[in-house]
């Protein structure tokens, strides 16, 4: 076959995961005041769907070690390389403390000359509709 000359290797991707995720920061506030308060005007959703599967802001440590298991034992979705840094997007099973598991996408971020990634925001995949 005619490749116009040009080589073409076949190289399995490697599966890439978020660097030092179990050492990432998951700040208090963006947990309590944020992901889980049903009142905040963008994290309202967000709080009934991670509320409705058991976390709670008085124990909020506990979301804050899932995400960081979630950045951890999932792929790298996407990763974008920013004049501030890199925003990477993790997609996978998270799982609930009332036992389920859950599609979540977890954003973070790492700042340009740092290696400790920051929690962004997180949220529930939307099903995809049977084809």
């Amino acid at each position: 076959m005619d490749d116009g000359g040009k080589r073409r290797l076949n190289i399995k991707a490697e599966t890439v995961k978020l660097v030092l995720a179990n050492e990432a920061e998951v700040p208090k506030a963006k947990i309590v005041l944020y992901l889980l308060n049903p009142e905040h005007r963008r994290g309202k959703s967000k709080a009934r769907f991670f509320v409705s599967r058991g976390f709670e802001a008085e124990n909020w440590q506990n979301m804050a070690s899932a995400l960081r298991r979630h950045a951890a034992e999932n792929e790298i979705a996407k990763e974008e390389t920013t004049p501030l840094g890199v925003r990477t997007v993790v997609e996978g099973a998270m799982a609930m403390p009332n036992g389920t598991l859950a599609e979540v996408r977890s954003i973070w971020f790492i700042e340009r000359g740092e290696r400790i990634p920051r929690f962004v925001t997180a949220y529930p995949l939307k099903k995809k509709a049977a084809v």
